[in-house]
This record gives structure tokens, sequence and C-alpha cells, in this order.
């Protein structure tokens, strides 16, 4: 399938060249509304496991989904040189040049969060029409804060658990990870955990943990990389588009977080998706496609009538 526009004929699925390789990318849906770009997390996540869940908003619109460098079906160099925030932000603007992408909505899911609050504030792009942080990281310190307060509800062995192996870097003993699971079960994905099989993903590359060690650190409770610093909250009224900050009921990046960024912001809105985790779109893919489509109809409702 092709999607033909007066310049040329872009493919539903195929590569793009940006600083470091080539990144993968696929078109689902041919609506008329403005197209959805989706980022996903990690660093060095991919987005086959949110393909299923998102393509429920491809009945009116295109969604595109694409693999960040060193990601999913995307090349995957072993230089570190290339795991800067900037050049993240560079492939959004490569990736929207060869899709001819003019006009867009954009989802930010965890790190695609603090990746497209870069884009949005050093870049300061036209044609983005809205934004969706969806269970962002817009803080490290805000992300580690709610992790440390979620751990402190967890039963004392389960803590005194990932505590003692944190503190000795043991992050390969079975007791630790039969207790980490126990976290992520509660509030990574209340559903799928550890992920059932995804079709979508089949022949995809793994998780890269490099990428995310080398960015991130070697687990969710303890930052140790480049994004140690990385704090976008104060920069969040520079942002002029509608916002709308969505959460699991149970989520890392927890609800009250949310709404602290609300008051930030100067447009925006909060939904919080019960009984979920981090993982929204995976463990109530209808509730949040009801949410994200509610509001981009919204958005596009009140452009016509201007």
């Amino acid at each position: 399938m092709l999607f033909i526009s007066c310049k040329k004929e872009i493919p539903a699925e195929g590569f793009v060249e940006v600083e470091g390789g080539k990144i993968w990318y696929r078109i689902i849906g041919e609506g008329e509304a403005t197209p959805l770009l989706i980022l996903h997390g990690g660093p060095g996540s991919r987005s086959c496991s949110m393909i299923p869940g998102y393509s429920l908003l491809a009945k009116d619109r295109k969604v595109i989904f694409y693999d960040q460098l060193g990601s999913g079906s995307s090349d995957r160099p072993s230089d570190t040189s290339l795991w800067r925030k900037e050049r993240f932000v560079n492939e959004i603007e490569l990736l929207r040049e060869e899709l001819q992408l003019d006009s867009l909505h954009i989802l930010g899911q965890s790190w695609g969060g603090a990746l497209l609050s870069e884009y949005l504030i050093t870049r300061e792009p036209e044609g983005v029409k809205s934004v969706i942080f969806s269970s962002p990281l817009l803080s490290t310190e805000d992300w580690m804060e709610d992790a440390k307060l979620l751990l402190s509800q967890m039963p004392e062995p389960i803590q005194d658990t990932i505590y003692k192996h944190e503190a000795l870097k043991d992050y390969s003993a079975p007791v630790y990870l039969a207790a980490v699971d126990s976290f992520y079960s509660k509030h990574l994905s209340r559903k799928s955990w550890p992920y059932e099989p995804n079709p979508e993903c089949e022949n995809v590359g793994d998780f890269n943990s490099e990428v995310y060690n080398y960015m991130w650190g070697p687990t969710e409770f303890t930052a140790t990389g480049t994004l140690l610093d990385f704090d976008r909250t104060k920069d969040l009224d520079k942002i002029d588009e509608p916002i709308l900050f969505l959460a699991g009921e149970y989520d890392e990046a927890r609800p009250e977080t949310m709404y602290e960024y609300q008051k930030l912001a100067k447009n925006a809105r909060v939904k919080i998706i019960e009984n979920s985790g981090h993982s929204t779109m995976i463990d109530q893919p209808e509730q949040v496609a009801e949410a994200i489509g509610s509001f981009l109809n919204r958005v596009e409702n009140r452009e016509g009538a201007e």
C-alpha cells in the first residue's frame, strides 16, 4: 500500500536515513483527520507492543509508529555518542520531512514524553496541533521520587530485597528479579507482566538494554545515565499547543504528578485510566483510545470553528 501525495508516493512501511543509520516506520489507517505520530518509551524500547492498542485510533486518521535508532526494527549501532537527546530530536524532524507530516498530533509515551518535550521546547516546530504526554518522563527527580513512594507502599520483604540488591548493584539475583516483577505487575502493567506474546513483535529486535543503561541506568529505581539531570517541568509553560496528560491509576508516573504538571502548563487536561499501570495502551486500550480520540476531536473541532 502507498500513501500518495502531490509530491511523492510514501510507502506505508519503510526506513528513513538519520544520523547513525536507518529508522523503521509504519503507517496504519487512511482517514482524513490530522495524523498522529507515536514516540515510544525506553530509551531502547520499541513500538511494536503499542501497535495493537493505538491502531484503534486509525479509523479516523493515519497513526505513524517508528522505532528510534537502536530500537526495534531500526539499525542498532554501538556508538554511544549517538545516544544524545538532540540526535533523537533530529530523528523526529527527518521523519516528518520524509513522510510529509506538515500537520500532525504527537504522542510521547514514557521516555517518549521526554523526547517530545525536548522537541517542542528546543525546536518550536510548526504544524503540531496538539500534544499527548502519556505517562511521561519530564523530570528524572520527579520520576525517582514517585518510584520511591510507590516502592514504600509495597510489602516490606519486597522493599528490603530491592533496596538490598540495589545497594549491592546486584541486579541479576533471582530474588531481586522476583521482587522487581512484583512491583512491575502492579505499576508497569497490571494486565500483562511479563508481557504476553504480541504478534506485532515477532521478528522484532528485543529491548536494547545498552541504550537504556547508558541514558537512564540499571533499573527503574536507579538513574545513573545521561538523563540523570533531565528536567523540562519549568519549561512546560513554553508549549503553546493543547496538552493531554494521560496516566494509569497505578502508574509509575503517578496521577498526582500529572496534576502538578497540568498546573505548570498553559492549556492542559489530565485523564487517568482506571485499573492501569504504566502501560496504559496494553492494560486498557479501549479506555485510552476513547480518551485520546475525544481529545483529538475536541482540538480539531475547535480549529474548524475558528
